[in-house]
């Protein structure tokens, strides 16, 4: 088998039946298999998984892990290379698959990989402008990374970040190396984690724009402090990066971000109305933004029993898994 596709899954939606309808699709000389690990779905996801070519594994929701739970999926495939995607990832072609593995297979030394995600087409327009920039950093056509200077990998947060970016929304991995380097067991950034112990290990990693998936999200104004809550807890422990040191910063980074964000929204070719509800709507979230990134500094400052009541309180990751 040339390539194993694993998705852990729990209450899909019909948007997982055209995800899994899309690969089916997949134009490619490789063959591939679908693993499906569903943790306690109560929809019909499972009949979606069922009516495809998919391998399914039911575990109970109380056993899911980021990590352990794509390892479960990884074990029960045999192909050499290994796509992780999320549920709600669907493939922008039918030459995803294709054009991954042609860019794995660049350079025998690139470990790992990660594809261009594009917003859906009912995405923010903040997420749309940010994933569009994000990706578009990383280059234009197939793009190896690799530490080359450790200086500047000491000293620089910027380039500590480039390098260690890795989304399992879209990534491929070689099967050699999960088998020598699995993923950690972690509530949270398992795949971050996984590129930086590549890149401090000297192996290469790819960026390819040719393998790209829908993924975005709407997120009630709400469920963002919760996501962003997860997101710097996660570059703090990836990076021991604190975005928001004290309140100070909170409120000096928050005027920074809305007031660019406000800028953004005049330049826009919009009525008056969209653009006062887009105003408000930056307000808000940017607010979010810098009060979840000043609590997740916070937590790794407390003690364990304020951390599990912060978390019980902030994180969405928490929430889904004990849904």
């Amino acid at each position: 088998m040339d390539v194993s596709i694993v998705i852990p899954t729990k209450n899909g939606g019909s948007l997982f039946d055209k995800v899994l309808t899309m690969i089916d699709k997949q134009e490619t000389d490789y063959e591939y298999e679908v693993i499906c690990v569903d943790s306690g779905s109560t929809d019909n996801t499972i009949e979606i998984i069922k009516k495809h070519n998919c391998i399914l594994k039911q575990i109970d929701k109380t056993e899911f892990g980021h990590g352990k739970t794509r390892n479960l999926g990884a074990s029960l495939g045999t192909g050499e290379y290994i796509i992780f995607i999320t549920q709600d990832a669907l493939p922008y072609d039918t030459h995803w698959i294709q054009n991954f593995i042609d860019g794995m297979k660049i350079d025998p030394e690139i470990v790992g990989g990660f594809g261009i995600h594009y917003p859906y087409p009912d995405c923010n327009i903040f997420d749309k402008r940010d994933l569009t920039l994000l990706f578009k950093g990383y280059g234009l056509t197939n793009t190896i990374y690799q530490l080359e200077d450790k200086e500047r990998y000491k000293n620089e947060e910027g380039y500590r970040h480039l390098l260690s970016f890795y989304s399992d929304n879209n990534s491929c991995m070689r099967r050699s190396i999960w088998e020598k380097y699995p993923y950690e067991d972690v509530n949270f950034a398992e795949d971050q984690i996984w590129a930086k112990k590549m890149i401090e290990l000297g192996y290469k990693k790819l960026y390819c724009p040719f393998a790209g998936v829908y993924h975005s999200h709407n997120y009630p104004l709400e469920t963002y402090k919760q996501r962003f809550y997860d997101e710097y807890k996660g570059l703090y422990m990836i990076h021991k990066y604190v975005m928001v040191k004290d309140i100070p910063h909170l409120f000096v980074g928050y005027y920074r971000f809305v007031k660019n964000d406000l800028k953004y929204v005049n330049s826009l070719n919009m009525s008056s109305l969209e653009k006062k509800q887009w105003r408000k709507y930056a307000i808000k979230k940017d607010w979010y933004r810098f009060y979840s990134a000043y609590q997740a500094g916070v937590y790794y400052r407390s003690s364990k029993d304020k951390q599990e009541k912060m978390d019980k309180k902030f994180s969405q990751q928490l929430r889904q898994i004990n849904q």
